[in-house]
């Protein structure tokens, strides 16, 4: 899978509005979203040693984290994530799962992983094994998104960041979960070989800097 370019940007309500405006005018709204919105749940792992955190946190140049994910809680359409980064680049790996499959792993049923046709899989199975990978905590939180097809542009505007603590069932609609602590409101751009000026303009707003927030990190917050 090629690399993509990606910022991230913490914004406030007020960039948000202005940013909304802009790129409804310049973009198209992700066609999957409902009413310009969608939920995300996802399932982050990490090793008994919190390697994943650790990385991030230590700004490890190379590194990788597992997840599955879910939208608008529909567990008809599940998705194993590897994220692993470059430096500035990133690349994503998927595999789909069933919600079976899921509380299988959730379970610790994980010798049906070995026989899966998607090596994704196959390769998280090897690491639970040998490293002690294991579910970690909920992330849930709401995102705007917004595509333009030069440079396969992506922008999302992230926002009510919950943590589930230590609460890993992930199938579970009702598993509690709460704020996890001020996370700000967050602007993400991605793209492939180049970014438009059309969005490179639209997405500038004064005083704003990069920066490396981390959802998973910040949902650690509490443990």
């Amino acid at each position: 899978m090629d690399a993509r370019h990606e910022w991230k940007h913490e914004i406030t309500y007020g960039d948000l509005l202005t940013l909304r405006s802009r790129l409804r005018a310049v973009c198209q709204v992700d066609p999957h979203a409902e009413n310009g919105v969608y939920t995300i749940r996802s399932l982050y792992f990490d090793t008994p040693s919190d390697k994943a955190l650790r990385e991030k946190n230590d700004g490890v140049s190379r590194r990788e984290k597992f997840r599955i994910r879910c939208y608008n809680g529909d567990t008809g359409f599940i998705r194993l994530e590897k994220k692993s980064k470059f430096g500035g680049l990133g690349t994503k790996d998927s595999a789909p799962m069933t919600a079976e499959e899921v509380q299988k792993l959730l379970d610790g049923d994980l010798a049906w992983m070995i026989e899966s046709p998607y090596p994704l899989l196959q390769e998280l199975y090897s690491k639970m094994r040998w490293q002690g990978l294991a579910p970690k905590t909920l992330v849930d939180y709401t995102r705007e998104p917004f595509i333009y097809g030069p440079g396969n542009v992506r922008v999302t505007l992230d926002y009510h960041i919950r943590t589930g603590l230590s609460c890993t069932d992930f199938l579970n609609p009702d598993c509690p979960t709460i704020p996890a602590g001020d996370s700000p409101i967050l602007l993400e751009v991605k793209w492939d070989e180049y970014l438009p000026s059309i969005i490179r303009d639209a997405v500038q707003l004064p005083g704003r800097r990069s920066t490396a927030f981390s959802k998973y990190a910040a949902c650690r917050i509490y443990g």
